[in-house]
């Protein structure tokens, strides 16, 4: 466990101090799930550069831009790591589209949760056995439910501490970060895609459309999926 003063050493160091302080505690339990979105690509640098003892993983829904397939093997070729890949459970998938339809999740918010849930939380919890850590590449800004996030925080649900090193990380710094140290990014954030999830549930977004507007664009809700829901 940390201690609270470990926890404020954590949150006052710099991003890479953190990672390293972060890893350095729990060595062989620390995780990072990546969706290959700009913040996740900026922190998959700082652990790959600095060989850092953290396993990165990812989520394929099967229902991914092709953009992001070609991201992924740009990103392991680059950095010199293997990302593991966790898919749904192919009984859950078939059971879903038998019922709902292959594009169900369009007729409710219950239904596109459900896929959600089958897609990527369940696949995630897998991910998720055993690690000790879980790093995410969560920003305040990116909507009300994480506007109140801590750095590092214990997810009772999970059994596991939350750490969030780019919290504080304002966009422009996270661009800036990318710009300096060349880091490989999804093409379709040029496009106006700024948040970037499944093809059918991602649209580009207009000027001054709240970063999360084009995430589930039918619908009115919190536009979060399950995976980071904020008690």
């Amino acid at each position: 466990m940390f201690t609270e003063e470990q926890i404020q050493e954590i949150e006052n160091a710099s991003t890479a101090d953190a990672l390293r302080l972060v890893t350095g505690k729990f060595p062989e339990a620390t995780v990072f799930s990546t969706s290959l979105g700009q913040e996740d690509q900026v922190l998959a640098e700082m652990i790959a550069t600095a060989k850092l003892p953290v396993r990165i993983f990812t989520l394929d829904t099967g229902r991914l831009f092709y953009e992001h397939y070609d991201l992924l093997e740009k990103t392991n070729a680059r950095y010199k790591i293997n990302i593991d890949i966790y898919f749904p459970e192919a009984p859950d998938v078939e059971t879903f589209v038998k019922e709902k339809g292959v594009n169900g999740f369009y007729e409710s918010v219950e239904n596109r949760k459900a896929c959600c849930f089958i897609r990527k939380v369940k696949p995630l919890n897998r991910a998720l056995t055993g690690a000790k850590v879980w790093i995410t590449g969560l920003r305040s800004e990116q909507s009300d439910n994480r506007k109140d996030m801590k750095m590092i925080e214990w997810d009772a649900d999970r059994g596991l501490y939350k750490f969030n090193p780019l919290i504080r990380w304002s966009y422009d710094e996270m661009l800036d970060y990318i710009r300096q140290k060349n880091v490989p990014y999804n093409p379709l954030h040029d496009k106006g895609f700024i948040s970037i999830g499944c093809a059918p549930c991602t649209r580009a977004i207009e000027p001054g459309e709240d970063p999360r507007a084009g995430r589930w664009w039918w619908e009115v809700s919190h536009k979060e999926c399950g995976l980071h829901v904020h008690q």
